[in-house]
This record gives C-alpha cells, structure tokens and sequence, in this order.
C-alpha cells in the first residue's frame, strides 16, 4: 500500500471507514418533487410500459406500408394529435399524424410530412415506406414489471423524471443522516466579526456545512469549541446523543490543546490515527460514546480534501447508498513532480482543454492551508507514495463534480 512507516495507507483507512459502516437510517415516503438527493429503501418496478402504445415519431402521415403505390394519392381519413385516441385506420388510407401521437390499429409506418405532398384530393408520399419506419413501438423505454431503480440509488433529476414516466409520484427513501459538526481553535473567529491578533476566520465550519448540503443530509452545527479540555467534552456528549455521526476540525493533532483524539481514546473507541495522505494526515476515525466519530485535521484544505476522499463515501454508505465512490480518470499530466512523496497526495488541480485532449495544471502552492486551491481547480490529481511525475505522463484524476452532490 506504501506510505511512510507508521501512518496507515489511504485505502486501507477507506476500506476500514467502509466496514465500520452500519444499517441505513429508518425509511420513509416522500413526494417526488422532495426526493432528489435521497437514497431510494427500495427497489422500484414499473407498473407501465414506456411509451404506453405505438407512438409517432414524427410528424407526417401513417399508413399500412402495403397499401403504397408510386405516383399514388392516398385519402385523409382522420387527424390524429398527441393525446387523443385514435380509430382503427380504413385501408388505403393515410392518417394526419403529430409528434407523440398514438398510431392507430391497421398502420404499421409513418412518412415525415417534409416526404410527402398533400393536396385536396390525397396525400403523394414520395418515397416507399418500410414496416415500423419512425414508429417508437409501445415498451421500447420500459416495460411493465421491469426494475427501474435499485435500492440504494441516490435520486438525482434524470432519476427522478425516470420515476414520473411511470406514474410513480411517491418513493421510499431512507431519512438523512444528522450529522454534528464542530470545530476547536481559541484562534476561530465567525465571518462578520473582527479579527484580534492571532485570529482567523473560521472557514472550515462553511466548508463542512456546504459539504454535507451537497449530500442532503441534516446538519447539527455545534459551532466553535474552546481549546479546553471539559468544553470539548460537553460538546463531544452533546454531538454523540444528539447525531447519527460526529465529525469535528481540529483537535486530532499531538498538540497540548488538542483535545479530541484524547478524549475519543477516553470516551470511546480511537480505530486509527495518522494517514499516509497529503494533506490530511492527522486524520482520525472512531467512536464516541457509541456514536460514529471521524476528525478532521485543521487545516483548510486538509478539511477539503479529507472530506472528498474519506467522509463523503463513508457517509454515503450510512446513508444506505450503492455506490459511494467516484470514477478516477486518466489524463495527461501539465506538470512535473521530481520528488516521490511518502503519502498519498492529493494535489488541488484543474483540467484544461488542449488540441490533444485535457491536460491536468497543478495550483502553484499545494500547502494544507491554501484553501484558494480548492476554489481554483475542478479537480485533484492524484499521486501515489513513491511516485514521481514527469510532463506528459498520465496520472489519476477526481473531479469535484461527481463528488460535491
């Protein structure tokens, strides 16, 4: 797996996060216009075909194809629009017909009306129709009884229009995960106030707090924790009775005012401490007083990055979903990295498109604490321990887009 001695790799971390993972919360029924972002409790089967009937792909005229003859006028014997039903069509005859419409019994073909010629006395088709041309046939989307969507689908749009096309208006979802958040530093300050010295804005708060929206799960913000050993205490408590799982920002480091890692040692469970990941590497995971517990590093972009790579797939798992984890990609490399790391990096980045194809560029400065990074990019590269890179070559690729909904 690599990595420097001592600190645990990425994916056995991932895979741990995973395992720990236990039941999905209790489900519940939803309107459909509330859903998207759900995970679905249970699997949905259609109780319709799609489309319904033989539908007109065009708009033109239907006919039973042996009907035609060259240079022949075939008679208007009905107007069929979208929605209505239609009547079985006389032979030798042809239907006006629009696009969506229901093909009548006894037609078998549709001709686009820019193919044909209507005059008062018929209609001049101008080519010779074949056997289901631009006929959409009933089930050809869906049939009646087919599963539409497996249990542990998260419903984004497209799943949910899926769902309205046959007929469902209510779904099954598992309720969101609470989730408690907090953060510890005496240094923190809230944006809008003024900043003393030694202070900073407290960014990671808003970071976790846009994070978890994304997955439209619920969020009991604890807010900024002092630096004190029975503050942080009375918080952990609260979080652990109030929230399904704890996820704190600093506090995991071996600092004298870092209390957290001391405390899930004292009041639960520590699984594993010290990733072999860049940034991120105090991450911790474990449990306090029963409850589901990961914490952070404070750095901002370490908040960034550990989040994307080790919470989010940690918490879509709670949350009941099938599939957690986001496709890597392999592009061409705009940068050079002469140095093999001992952690797995995960450099803030953004693809650019080139004549042969997207190339990855590197934001200048990879520190923990530039949060300007994550903003930048549209991605993170990913490089292994021990892996130098040179230009040209091709590594991993994240982007932000499969990852922050």
């Amino acid at each position: 797996m690599g990595g420097k001695p001592g600190l645990m790799a990425v994916e056995t971390a991932l895979v741990e996060l995973l395992d720990s993972a236990g039941a999905p919360p209790d489900a519940e029924t939803v309107p459909l216009s509330t859903a998207r972002g759900r995970v679905l409790a249970e699997q949905v089967c259609s109780g319709v075909d799609v489309p319904p009937a033989d539908n007109s792909a065009v708009d033109g005229y239907c006919l039973d194809h042996r009907y035609f003859q060259p240079g022949q006028r075939l008679p208007v014997s009905q107007r069929i629009p979208a929605g209505l039903a239609p009547t079985n069509l006389a032979p030798h005859t042809v239907g006006r017909i629009f696009t969506g419409a229901e093909v009548p019994a006894g037609a078998d073909a549709v001709v686009m009306q820019e193919d044909s010629e209507a005059t008062d006395d018929g209609v001049l088709l101008q080519q010779a129709p074949r056997a289901g041309q631009n006929i959409r046939p009933r089930g050809q989307d869906i049939r009646k009884g087919q599963t539409v969507l497996a249990q542990g689908t998260r419903l984004r749009a497209q799943e949910l229009g899926l769902l309205a096309s046959v007929g469902v208006d209510k779904v099954r979802v598992y309720r969101p995960l609470r989730v408690a958040i907090l953060a510890t530093g005496d240094e923190l300050v809230e944006p809008g106030d003024s900043l003393g010295p030694g202070q900073i804005y407290n960014s990671n708060r808003y970071t976790l707090i846009g994070l978890l929206q994304g997955l439209g799960l619920d969020i009991l913000d604890l807010g900024v924790v002092p630096d004190e050993l029975e503050a942080t205490e009375a918080a952990l408590i609260k979080a652990a009775a109030e929230a399904d799982v704890v996820l704190s920002s600093g506090g995991v480091s071996v600092g004298e005012e870092d209390h957290v890692r001391v405390l899930l040692e004292r009041m639960g469970e520590l699984r594993f401490w010290r990733l072999a990941i860049k940034p991120g590497k105090p991450f911790t995971c474990g449990q306090i007083l029963g409850t589901p517990f990961a914490g952070l590093p404070g750095n901002p972009a370490a908040v960034f990055v550990t989040f994307l790579v080790l919470c989010r797939p940690w918490l879509l798992k709670m949350q009941g979903a099938s599939a957690q984890r986001p496709d890597l990609l392999r592009v061409v490399a705009g940068f050079s990295l002469d140095r093999a790391g001992v952690r797995q990096q995960y450099l803030r980045a953004r693809l650019v498109a080139t004549d042969s194809g997207p190339v990855a560029e590197i934001y200048p400065n990879q520190s923990s604490g530039i949060l300007y990074s994550a903003s930048w990019g549209n991605g993170m590269v990913v490089i292994p321990p021990g892996v130098t890179v040179s230009e040209g070559d091709t590594v991993d690729f994240l982007l932000y887009e499969q990852m922050l909904y």
